[in-house]
């Protein structure tokens, strides 16, 4: 990896299916996949296996990749409690595990990694999908929607936090000129209201 990239973990949080994703971004904003992934568990295995197997899978990513930070889809309200438990469960075994290794490491909300990639915060899973192939150049899009998801996460945490140079406009997706575009409307407007 060059010197002036990052490496990022991105981390879509599941005891089911829990989506790995490495990418180095460079300071361009151009992103090159290293690593992409599904740690799974059976449904019917006790909790503390579950979590112990997405650790074990994630501290193998952490090993063998070496990232410079960890990006994690925040968890938010659904229908299902028993899905949203178990995910930040999974969540929280993903920030310990950065935090253990010394790593970086910050969350994201679906909507913002969703704009980051699309440009688009509703996009669905397919949207998503077909900008990830597209991004980093892959013959079909990332599967399951899950690697998929590990990857946009990265992206967005790498292209938010520095992964690329301010002024490297000309080089920017259709996605990307949106996200930054959206992002400087958000400051003018939060400097107006302050």
């Amino acid at each position: 990896m060059a010197a002036s990239s990052l490496r990022v973990l991105g981390i879509d949080p599941g005891l089911t299916r829990c989506g790995v994703g490495i990418v180095d971004v460079e300071r361009s904003r151009r992103a090159n996949l290293v690593h992409v992934g599904v740690i799974r568990t059976p449904a019917d295995a006790p909790i503390g296996e579950r979590l112990a197997a997405v650790a074990e899978g994630i501290r193998a990513v952490l090993g063998e990749h070496a990232p410079d930070a960890v990006a994690v889809e925040r968890v938010f309200a659904q229908h299902n409690s028993h899905t949203v438990m178990g995910t930040a469960q999974a969540s929280g075994v993903a920030l310990l595990l950065a935090a253990e290794a010394g790593l970086p490491a910050a969350t994201h909300t679906p909507s913002e990694v969703k704009a980051a990639v699309t440009g688009y915060g509703s996009a669905d899973k397919k949207q998503v999908q077909t900008m990830i192939a597209r991004i980093l150049r892959l013959d079909a899009p990332p599967q399951p929607a899950d690697a998929a998801d590990a990857l946009a996460i990265a992206l967005c945490h790498a292209w938010r936090r520095g992964g690329a140079a301010p002024g490297a406009a000309g080089s920017l997706t259709p996605a990307q000129r949106a996200w930054a575009d959206a992002e400087r409307v958000a400051r003018t407007y939060i400097r107006s209201d302050s």
